[in-house]
């Protein structure tokens, strides 16, 4: 669908353009080489582009707009709260925080009952590692292979994909580990029961091996997200927090990208019934209408920090235009039933149909997800499962797959050799199955490519 935009609002966007590439310098990206796509507006599960072009947004942008675009309720609520208390200094209480916090620990699991407000995910996973360390006294933290933690200093370092590199001066007291991935196992698994107890077998060798008492936390996105969904086969977490539990140190779960319905849950560790020392959300709290993100304190951290001062804030630690807006987002999920629509619809229509196009497409070698929340991964064999690009980088068969989807009005998520599907948690069935439908044609691309190459290498 083409909205035909008239002269001024085509002179508009050009505006947009040229001042962005005179201006902005963007993140993650060599900035002379850079095309952006204007955004004029948004709602629902759509966006439109500079162009007009209306495109199903199968991105929620970043993996955060789990309520859709626009939604008025929040809207309204962010306007309210401008008109009554713009802005507030962090040491005051005010009635928006308060709220907001009071909702979250309501929804996170066990003794989590104290919140540390952040800009973003990356600062809230910079700050529980701080109260790690503070705590425990300890120097190290473990982080898994094939994560991602935030682009801050501490953050990246967490991190476990390549965007780490140009940044590790191997000072940051991280240490990682390789987490269960079944289908590119490390552990020569042939079974999720195999991938869990030797991938706990082998975090526990490492934290033997780094010395138990320098080991202040173990650090896991509850599913690792950018890095491919891939979800923790059954018992894991729960045997990561037996580990910690043996060797007195502290379990912070990440769920930045899956907390807030993702999946079909409020968070995933507490779906699974287990309860870290400190978790970490963002995102989907707000779906991103305002920035925000934070810390959910155990009682052990908390109780640390009682009669002592906590070395950290931030300016606009509970800004109230955010926490507004968390309120807000957080009643609609709970009244109009979302994380139950991101679970019926990731159950009965985006797994299925993601099957049968696995079986009719040889370029897909696996998907896998759970609610809202679903990675495709590409291959050019799925005999050796040789993925179409490289961990961290991408390829013109990720290109092609991606300005197709484009060309034929779906927004998608592409990260090395996969297509993630991560639309809002408002979804409806027509719309993922209209999704899904053009996914359809971008795969019948991909296998073309795939074959053309193939018959170039003369196989």
């Amino acid at each position: 669908m083409t909205l035909i935009h008239t002269e001024p609002e085509q002179r508009a966007v050009a505006r947009t353009y040229e001042l962005d590439r005179r201006h902005v310098f963007h993140s993650w990206s060599a900035q002379a080489e850079l095309d952006p796509m204007v955004v004029t507006r948004a709602e629902g599960s759509y966006i439109w582009d500079g162009e007009g072009n209306r495109l199903l947004d199968f991105s929620s942008q970043l993996v955060n707009t789990n309520i859709g675009h626009q939604h008025p309720y929040v809207v309204e609520a962010i306007a309210h709260q401008a008109r009554t208390l713009a802005t507030v200094a962090p040491q005051h209480a005010n009635d928006q925080r308060s709220e907001a916090a009071r909702l979250i620990c309501e929804r996170t699991p066990g003794d989590l009952n104290r919140v540390f407000f952040t800009n973003g995910g990356a600062d809230a996973n910079e700050h529980a590692v701080r109260m790690a360390r503070l705590t425990t006294g300890r120097p190290k933290v473990l982080t898994r292979y094939r994560s991602y933690h935030g682009g801050t200093q501490t953050a990246i370092n967490l991190t476990g994909d390549p965007r780490r590199w140009p940044n590790d001066n191997a000072d940051s007291g991280v240490v990682h580990f390789f987490g269960p991935y079944l289908y590119r196992s490390h552990f020569a698994a042939q079974s999720e029961a195999e991938e869990c107890g030797r991938a706990l077998a082998h975090l526990e060798q490492v934290i033997e091996l780094e010395g138990p008492q320098t080991v202040a936390a173990v650090l896991l996105e509850a599913i690792p997200g950018t890095a491919g969904i891939m979800l923790p086969p059954p018992g894991y977490l729960a045997g990561v927090r037996e580990l910690c539990d043996r060797y007195g140190i502290l379990l912070i779960v990440d769920e930045v990208m899956t907390g807030f319905g993702r999946t079909g849950a409020w968070f995933v560790c507490g779906d699974e019934g287990v309860v870290p020392d400190l978790l970490t959300f963002a995102k989907g709290v707000n779906s991103g209408y305002v920035p925000l993100g934070g810390v959910a304190i155990g009682d052990r951290i908390a109780d640390h920090f009682a009669h002592r001062p906590y070395p950290g804030g931030l300016t606009y630690s509970g800004h109230p235009l955010a926490c507004a807006a968390a309120v807000a987002a957080i009643t609609v999920m709970e009244r109009d039933g979302i994380i139950g629509n991101a679970r019926r619809v990731g159950t009965e229509v985006i797994g299925p149909e993601l099957a049968r196009l696995a079986e009719r497409h040889p370029g897909v070698g696996e998907v896998r997800g759970r609610g809202v929340f679903w990675a495709v991964e590409l291959v050019s064999d799925r005999r050796t499962r040789q993925p179409v690009a490289p961990t961290g980088g991408s390829s013109p068969v990720m290109a092609e797959a991606v300005r197709t989807a484009k060309q034929l009005g779906l927004l998608p998520f592409a990260n090395s050799n996969r297509i993630h599907l991560v639309p809002p948690c408002t979804l409806t069935e027509a719309e993922a199955r209209e999704g899904l439908a053009v996914l359809d044609q971008v795969l019948h691309r991909v296998d073309a490519l795939v074959d053309g190459a193939r018959e170039d290498d003369g196989r």
